[in-house]
């Protein structure tokens, strides 16, 4: 059970560190650049994202237990089908976003408290990255469906891809086109738009689903339909309460001023460096246990579920020991001004036992 835990766990947590580890290259980009106003804008509207897409994340996760289900149950119609109502579902949500952007942006700013400067660029970055809501929730669909077919390769190629060409494009935009934070956000919708094209080819060079089976009828069929919006509504909740808490982060520190508001942003990279490395042993879990169910294998489902909370107790441990050793090394992997670093030091002790 170790090895079919591990067999998706690695690709899971290369495929997971790969998601902060964009963010902190965005935020070492513009935390080197001379006006600290733009590492707020960064911050502001990096944690307005996280917001939004983390609360569409019952995409990923729901399409990922039902596609196990089925695939414990061999039921390739149904495979089909799920991904076609995810993709649907998607579309959907995307379009509603970005006719909402404009009130979205006006109520993320009225209750972030940031300086003016700060706003005026965050709120640039908020417009410029909302034009990518449509590949960035159909790569939610696309990367939850692979986990659930037991295949955590995809989502790692996907993951490294969007991320390098997201680094590539921010660095030729911000460096050379001196675009500052506009240039991160218009690095990323050009990314995830590559992305979703190379999410595509291995979809179809990889597998080949039922289309026969996938009709409007069979779609919005309405018990699955609504047993699909049911555990997608659970997940959603539960999501918004944990991105609300990050949100709330970010706006008190704002208030704090410029400064502050920065080492926090440093400092919240450090721990979703580590959520998102412990979140590969739960992706693990999702999948495997949604293929247990579907097989019925009740000894089997208990047993992953064991294994994995202890590979994820371990994985904290060791991160809470590196984070304690290497605290101030990992400041300035961040930022070149040394009055940051000074001001992040008080917290190494939060920083260290988070995990």
């Amino acid at each position: 059970m170790n090895r079919q835990i591990l067999r998706l766990a690695i690709p899971n947590i290369l495929s997971n560190l790969t998601v902060p580890l964009l963010s902190s290259v965005d935020t070492a980009l513009v935390g080197r650049l001379d006006d600290t106003h733009f590492l707020g804008a960064v911050a502001v509207g990096s944690a307005m994202f996280s917001f939004i897409y983390w609360g569409f994340g019952f995409l990923r996760m729901g399409t990922t237990g039902l596609t196990a289900q089925a695939f414990g149950e061999k039921n390739q119609p149904e495979m089909s089908l799920i991904l076609a109502r995810a993709l649907v579902v998607a579309g959907i949500s995307a379009l509603l976003l970005m006719a909402v952007q404009v009130p979205a942006a006006k109520l993320s700013f009225y209750l972030i408290d940031a300086s003016t400067d700060v706003e005026h660029f965050a709120s640039r970055y908020f417009y410029i990255r909302m034009t990518a809501a449509p590949a960035t929730l159909a790569l939610f669909v696309l990367n939850g469906w692979f986990l659930g077919m037991q295949n955590a390769k995809f989502p790692l190629y996907l993951s490294v891809f969007v991320n390098l060409t997201n680094i590539v494009f921010s660095v030729i935009f911000v460096r050379f086109f001196a675009m500052n934070s506009d240039g991160v956000a218009l690095g990323t919708v050009c990314a995830q738009y590559l992305s979703l094209i190379a999410g595509l080819f291995l979809l179809f060079r990889g597998y080949q689903p039922d289309w026969r089976s996938v009709t409007r009828s069979a779609i919005f069929k309405s018990e699955t339909f609504r047993r699909y919006l049911q555990i997608n509504r659970d997940i959603f909740i539960r999501t918004i309460c944990l991105v609300f808490a990050l949100a709330y982060f970010t706006a008190q520190s704002a208030e704090f001023g410029d400064d502050l508001l920065a080492v926090n942003t440093i400092l919240m990279q450090l721990l979703l460096i580590l959520a998102y490395g412990t979140d590969g042993f739960a992706f693990a879990a999702e999948s495997l246990i949604g293929k247990f169910i579907g097989e019925r294998n009740r000894k089997s489902l208990r047993e992953v579920i064991r294994l994995s909370f202890f590979w994820s107790m371990g994985l904290g441990a060791i991160t809470s020991c590196f984070y304690y050793i290497f605290y101030r090394d990992l400041i300035f992997i961040f930022t070149d001004k040394t009055h940051l670093a000074d001001l992040a030091m008080p917290f190494i002790g939060w920083v260290a036992i988070a995990p």
